[in-house]
């Protein structure tokens, strides 16, 4: 044991379990909330993954703990199944000397061994918030003996949609809990959560690295949805990458988007939830070697990540927190080096652009894509210097004899030459550049997604179609600004059209009587159909089925997926009305 954990006056069997496991000292998050909750005092941790901040509430609650009770003690609720078993194998390890029983509860996995061992009884239960949940309505998973309850990378939670179900949660857990919230960064949301259901939180801040903003150019591109990827591979053929990290928003498309880019001619690696432990590290180690040049990240995945030497960040999906674009761009320009951060924005993203303008005090400058012309005379500038540089090195001895055997032969030297440079293009097939579609400015005025996103529990279903039609939605309107076009909503709003110039109106064969709300709607098609939650417009939820509006350009992605969506394991169909 070292002093410093010493002084914190942990249980003998949980110092001998930081001795096994090579723990030297604490970490500073560790030093900060260790004490505070050993005392009782709700707390509020900001730092990143990476600083011992499990440890930081695993230890406490393990300190405190009355082994042999049936029902948990404690409950720790975390966004991914990745995170949740994390969390669960770390508090067994370091409660390998208490006799503790650590249960990991997460969706995708069959119910019958979870609510099992939930019989058996478990000390500490650690898991996903939708199971969590479906397993207190099940009548499985007793709350009524919490007594510490830890919210682990909240906002990560909140993006995903699962605010509702944290609510619902805290709500079943006794009142006078211990609350610890753990987040890198602190939307609004976060800090009304807090607001609400802690008492007086104490809080400790890990303070990242200071970023450079001065060393990094930001620019961003206005492009259609479709349009990304063929917009990116436009870029990658004009900038001096020597390694690059992509953020897209879900564990899907980092695989799509890196099959694609190997497809095109730019091999990538994708970095997210589904890779397990010793891949990632395999991952990550081929990066930080010069393996490969491109790795592309959820946010989750990356969090952690400390790599030198990134010399360009993508924002390939805008982030939905202005902080957490101050991360992803901070991965590059360190070390004294300069740094690139490049967007990709859609023309419904516009109004997020320059939230994170504001929010990080910098413009982003609006830059064109590159052409085709100008791209094919960049690879003839390439191709160029590189013959000159094998001509000035002069180590061409036995391609010479090859050249000078074929020109005795008869052969002009000028076609020879013509036809070696048409063999080592050959690779440029395997590059096409894709077309991009001429970009039309937004001109709707508002985002119906970021509205819904904003909506309080006491606004929802206002009726807005009368009785006969039995329809109601959850308001987007939560401002008195907004009280005029509210109340403009008639019965004719239920019509196979949108009323939005641009939108295009779909039916879901699913509503309330299957239990659903719009957050569920909001997430379901933005992660199957990979595309922005925000650009989804207005929501219609009647008992058996659901209208919602989504751009022109992007029902052709929508409906593509029309077999694979589901929400909570229900299926259900998207069609045009």
């Amino acid at each position: 044991m070292t002093t410093e954990f010493s002084t914190l006056n942990l249980r003998p069997e949980l110092e001998q379990a930081i001795t096994a496991l090579g723990y030297a000292e604490p970490t500073p998050i560790q030093a900060g909330l260790i004490p505070l909750m050993l005392a009782g005092a709700d707390v509020i941790g900001q730092a990143q993954t990476g600083t011992g901040k499990t440890a930081a509430f695993a230890l406490p609650i393990l300190h405190n703990l009355q082994t042999g009770q049936r029902a948990p003690q404690a409950l720790i609720m975390a966004p991914t199944r990745e995170l949740a078993l994390q969390v669960s194998e770390a508090m067994t390890a370091m409660g390998q000397f208490c006799k503790v029983k650590v249960l990991a509860v997460y969706g995708g996995a069959p119910y019958a061994r979870q609510i099992n061992e939930l019989r058996r009884g478990a000390d500490v239960v650690v898991g996903t918030p939708g199971r969590l949940l479906d397993l207190m309505n099940r009548g499985v998973l007793d709350l009524g003996e919490i007594h510490t309850l830890v919210l682990d990378e909240a906002d990560e939670m909140l993006s995903m949609g699962f605010i509702e179900d944290i609510e619902a949660i805290l709500a079943a857990t006794p009142a006078a809990r211990q609350t610890a919230l753990f987040s890198a960064t602190m939307p609004t949301e976060i800090r009304r959560l807090a607001d609400k259901y802690m008492r007086e939180p104490q809080s400790v801040t890990i303070q990242r690295e200071q970023m450079t903003v001065a060393a990094i150019e930001q620019r961003y591109y206005l492009v259609n949805e479709h349009d990304k990827t063929a917009a990116l591979t436009r870029l990658f053929e004009m900038e001096e990458i020597t390694s690059a990290l992509i953020f897209v928003r879900t564990r899907a498309g980092t695989g799509d988007l890196a099959s694609e880019l190997a497809v095109r001619g730019f091999p990538a690696e994708a970095l997210n939830g589904d890779l397990a432990q010793e891949a990632r590290e395999r991952t990550l180690n081929r990066f930080r070697g010069g393996q490969i040049k491109v790795l592309v990240a959820t946010d989750v995945a990356a969090r952690g990540l400390d790599i030198d030497g990134i010399s360009h960040v993508f924002n390939y999906d805008v982030p939905d927190d202005s902080e957490i674009y101050v991360h992803r761009i901070g991965r590059t320009g360190r070390a004294g080096k300069t740094g690139i951060a490049i967007t990709l924005v859609t023309p419904y993203e516009k109004r997020r652009l320059r939230d994170i303008e504001r929010f990080a005090r910098t413009k982003l400058t609006q830059a064109v894509l590159p052409t085709s012309e100008e791209i094919l005379a960049r690879r003839e500038e390439e191709l160029i210097n590189k013959i000159n540089v094998w001509i000035q090195r002069g180590r061409c001895k036995t391609e010479r004899a090859i050249v000078e055997k074929i020109v005795a032969g008869g052969v002009d030297p000028l076609e020879l030459a013509a036809v070696a440079l048409k063999i080592t293009r050959a690779d440029e097939k395997q590059r096409p550049i894709a077309p991009v579609s001429e970009v039309t400015e937004f001109q709707h005025g508002r985002f119906r997604g970021e509205k819904l996103r904003e909506a309080r529990p006491e606004r929802r279903e206002r009726s807005f179609g009368g009785e006969k039609r039995g329809f109601e939605r959850e308001s987007v309107y939560p401002r008195p600004e907004h009280r005029e076009r509210r109340d403009s909503f008639k019965r004719n709003d239920f019509s196979g059209a949108s009323h939005e110039s641009g939108m295009v109106r779909l039916t879901m064969n699913m509503g309330k009587a299957h239990g659903i709300r719009p957050g569920d709607v909001v997430g379901a098609i933005a992660y199957h159909a990979d595309i922005p939650g925000a650009v989804i417009g207005k929501i219609y939820i009647d008992d058996q089925h659901t209208l919602l509006d989504v751009p022109a350009e992007l029902v052709g992605k929508v409906l593509a997926k029309a077999g694979g969506y589901s929400i909570r394991k229900q299926a259900f169909t998207v069609e045009k009305v």
